[in-house]
């Protein structure tokens, strides 16, 4: 049996991303994006919800955010989802967080997430493993 672990998201962020090193050098990048949603309620009245969705990026990808990447910025992600627990006061808690594998941003000139173009980005999104050679790939 098959299974599949893999979310897309678009949004923006809600303040800009934590950046930190871990021992080994290796940056991770932790954000919110805020996805909202508007629609009329039965009322008739025009509502709005918005989720907030924990992502983390790790490596070259986290280097790219922390470059280009700030409060507003609309991305593009794809990834895993994943859930980790821990206690706090006794309480066992549970952490859902996007593990990112892909990005690109979004946005035109004169918004306020600068384009790709402005940084000499590549048109493509960056995917950690791309540059794997046949013979290692796992099918």
């Amino acid at each position: 049996m098959a299974s599949l672990n893999k979310c897309t998201i678009i949004g923006n962020l809600g303040r800009d991303p934590e950046i930190k090193t871990i021992p080994s050098g290796q940056k991770v990048a932790s954000f919110s994006l805020a996805c909202s949603e508007k629609y009329t309620d039965k009322q008739g009245q025009k509502q709005e919800k918005t989720e907030w969705i924990n992502c983390k990026a790790w490596g070259k990808l986290a280097e790219i955010i922390e470059k280009y990447v700030k409060k507003g910025s609309q991305i593009y992600v794809e990834g895993k989802i994943e859930t980790q627990s821990f206690e706090k006061d006794g309480v066992k808690k549970y952490k859902t967080e996007i593990i990112v594998n892909q990005m690109l941003m979004l946005g035109g000139k004169g918004d306020s997430a600068p384009s790709q173009s402005q940084y000499e980005q590549p048109t493509e999104t960056y995917t950690p493993n791309q540059n794997i050679p046949e013979d290692d790939l796992p099918f």
